[in-house]
């Protein structure tokens, strides 16, 4: 039977306000056969979306969406610049909104509140001399405004006859119902009925509405500086690069950049693609990509990236990764990702969100009722029930998680560590276990030369015979050897290498043989410490010394297991001997270890450890780790691994910098205690507000809530998240956590 093709894609959704917009966006995509997936956020206004593609198009989503009454359009990964161009668009537009709006709302509250403050207004407009003219110029003022405040009756009124009301309903229906009334008193004047000139409420549904355009800017503004880590990293993409074609430079754009193309970069000039210096020495600052302060030094051989600053010097390189392989492109990719994913703890405000706009129709309704039962009449029931409708912000519920997702996640970048998805940020902070591969973690991975040991001859010498032979071989010993070596060596002739024993050659008309103890046949005792590997020497048949080789551990394996330990377990995997896994364990201090340990049982281990219904984190960098980093509850990849590892992990750390954990973990609670005080405010100014603006405190206190007033509060509910979200960017990591 053939497996299904599940294809994951990004759609582009217009037209949301809320948390119950996401809500009914989800439920029209979700409703599609073959759809398996579906995640949407209010705080980019983007779907994602994974289905079956034999069995559901993308136009079907497209109309599906249109029928819900939204727009959906498919986009591509790269689109963060029509991102920017939409969001700098959107803040405009409700600036404008606000503008236009006040320069006849303002009018419109002086000439109906005019009485209330002692102002007497001139004749031809006095409610008492000219009651008609007083309604009509207010009907006058009122009708651009709603003209502005269009979306709220054209979208948010048809959203209730489909079953999925949201915020611009509850506005729609408040300052709908002002607008009705006041209409019909306006006819009640004509008729000679002068008392309704008391039932104008154009100046209510004006005032609410330029109040809403007014939130809406500063939420749109304040959701604007929630992205600093994605504009900082795109301005880091250089437009242009020098390319070199025979003996001359040619400046092309970047994407006309081709795999193997030869290019200049300049000191103060960014480096444009992924590629290897050919040539030339220069200091290059990575920090924007590793978030690693010290600049490297670069020369022949050396991996330079995308958006490195090239600090002086020039050098050539090779390009080797354009486009969007690079790791800038990556990373953005990356962190737009986790931006735009959700949190398991969103699903509380999801829930909510599906039932907050009926529930809150249906107090308004039972308000003014209840109101009218009460003997207090229709005019004082409808403000009532219109206050209700305009307080109730089913926004800051909707950008309580993503707005504290993005800070969070864009946080992160800029300390070198990239969370892929909300789920790895929050689920972070409750790993209880944490298991460290060994070779490329917690050790480098790369064999040392720790010690040249001479038998009765040049130490010098014994070195450079060594290195000469080892220049020879593709043994990752020899190539230590040889790389360590910084001088002048010998001509080798008639080099050979014996498979799995060692290599032999000809220096100076002398045999010279090089490898293992058993291949040279040496007997004595070794002065070596446990997991130091010794590679000997013979030369014209007498054993002249041997080189000690060492895989070197990160320095910051030890410091960051000694914090882990105060949170929870840490263990070692590795393929490596017992004997070797002793040694590494006992020096790094890790609760317990697994040595020989095939990939496939690394896998089994991690579900082993998950089975006591704890949370594992699993820390590796090879293909070999890639299997157990997708098991764990979360995969943590350190970036000098494969990209394997890395497509597995949830999180990738940019620098071998495995204290940047903990930074993680920091982050983590940090993110998910933000989003709880979002969700704390967000529930208590509604639980707090609807009560006070249905009347609760007017019978035994006399306290009543003006719609204008709760629009103002209202407004700015959203505002109030998305700031307090703002504060994570000035978070101090300190680089120490515990339970």
């Amino acid at each position: 039977m053939q497996e299904k093709e599940i294809k994951e894609i990004k759609l582009d959704i217009e037209g949301m306000t809320c948390a119950s917009c996401v809500k009914a966006v989800e439920k029209s995509i979700s409703k599609l056969e073959g759809v398996s997936f579906v995640s949407v956020n209010l705080m980019d206004e983007k779907a994602v979306v994974k289905f079956d593609p034999s069995v559901v198009k993308v136009k079907d989503m497209e109309k599906s969406v249109k029928k819900a009454g939204y727009g959906a359009m498919l986009i591509s990964d790269d689109d963060y610049d029509r991102d920017e161009i939409k969001r700098k668009k959107t803040v405009r537009t409700f600036r404008n909104r606000f503008i236009f709006s006040s320069i006849f709302a303002v009018p419109l509250l002086f000439i109906s509140m005019a009485h209330i403050f002692g102002l007497t207004l001139p004749a031809i407009i006095s409610p008492d001399l000219s009651p008609l003219n007083f309604a009509l110029v207010q009907i006058l003022l009122v009708i651009p405004i709603i003209i502005f405040g269009r979306n709220f009756y054209i979208k948010g009124i048809p959203l209730l006859f489909k079953g999925e009301p949201n915020m611009d309903t509850l506005v729609g229906l408040g300052t709908g119902a002002a607008v009705i009334y006041s209409l019909f008193s306006t006819v009640e004047i004509i008729l000679g009925h002068s008392q309704y000139v008391s039932g104008l409420y154009f100046d209510t549904a004006g005032v609410i509405i330029a109040l809403i355009s007014l939130g809406k800017y500063f939420e749109n503004l304040s959701k604007s500086k929630t992205s600093t880590a994605i504009k900082k990293l795109m301005n880091l993409k250089p437009k242009t690069a020098i390319l070199k074609i025979a003996n001359s430079q040619k400046e092309v754009p970047v994407e006309e950049v081709k795999v193997g193309d030869i290019l200049i970069v300049k000191a103060g000039m960014t480096i444009p693609v992924d590629g290897t210096v050919i040539s030339g020495n220069a200091s290059i600052d990575q920090s924007m990509l590793t978030g690693e302060p010290i600049p490297i030094d670069a020369s022949s051989g050396t991996h330079v990236s995308a958006g490195s600053i090239n600090l002086d010097g020039t050098i050539e390189m090779k390009a080797e990764r354009v486009g969007k392989d690079t790791v800038i492109a990556k990373i953005i990719k990356l962190i737009r990702d986790a931006q735009s994913s959700k949190a398991p703890i969103a699903r509380l405000a999801d829930v909510v969100s599906g039932y907050f706009v009926p529930i809150v129709i249906g107090i308004a309704v039972l308000t003014f009722i209840v109101w009218i039962l009460l003997g207090f009449g229709f005019v004082f029931a409808l403000t009532m029930s219109i206050a209700v409708l305009v307080i109730a912000c089913p926004c800051a519920l909707g950008l309580a998680t993503p707005t504290a997702i993005m800070v969070g996640s864009g946080k992160a970048a800029e300390n070198g560590v990239l969370f892929k998805s909300g789920e790895a940020l929050e689920t972070l902070r409750k790993v209880r276990i944490f298991v460290f591969d060994k070779t490329g973690t917690i050790t480098y991975g790369r064999p040392k030369v720790v010690d040249v040991m001479p038998i009765n001859y040049d130490k010098d010498e014994l070195f450079k015979i060594a290195a000469s032979m080892a220049s020879k071989s593709s043994h990752p010993l020899d190539k230590t050897i040889a790389r360590e070596y910084k001088s002048t060596l010998f001509e080798v002739e008639e080099f050979q290498a014996i498979a799995g024993r060692g290599i032999t050659g000809i220096i100076n008309g002398k045999r010279v043989r090089m490898g293992s103890a058993k291949f040279i046949e040496y007997k004595d005792e070794l002065s070596i410490k446990d997991g130091e590997t010794p590679v000997f020497v013979e030369y014209d048949g007498k054993i002249i010394g041997f080189i000690v080789l060492s895989d070197e551990i990160n320095p910051t394996a030890i410091k960051t297991v000694q914090k882990l330990k105060q949170i929870g377990k840490v263990y070692m995997l590795t393929g490596d001997n017992l004997k070797t896994a002793q040694v590494i364990a006992k020096q790094v201090d890790v609760d317990d270890f697994f040595a020989e340990v095939l990939p496939d049982k690394k896998a089994q281990i991690i579900e082993q450890l998950k089975s006591n219904n704890v949370k594992v984190a699993m820390i590796g960098d090879g293909i070999n780790d890639s299997v157990a980093l997708a098991k764990a509850d979360v995969g943590i990849a350190v970036s000098s691994g494969t990209d394997i590892a890395m497509e597995s992990a949830d999180i990738v750390l940019m620098k071998n910098d495995l204290e940047d954990i903990i930074k993680a973990i920091e982050l983590s609670n940090a993110t998910i205690k933000n989003i709880k005080e979002n969700l704390f405010w967000a529930f208590f100014y509604n639980i707090i507000g609807i009560p006070i603006a249905a009347g609760i405190l007017y019978m035994p206190f006399g306290i009543s809530l003006n719609p204008m007033i709760a629009a103002l509060a209202m407004a700015f509910s959203s505002v109030t998240v998305v700031t307090n979200s703002l504060r994570l960017k000035g978070i101090k990591l300190k680089g120490d956590v515990k339970i």
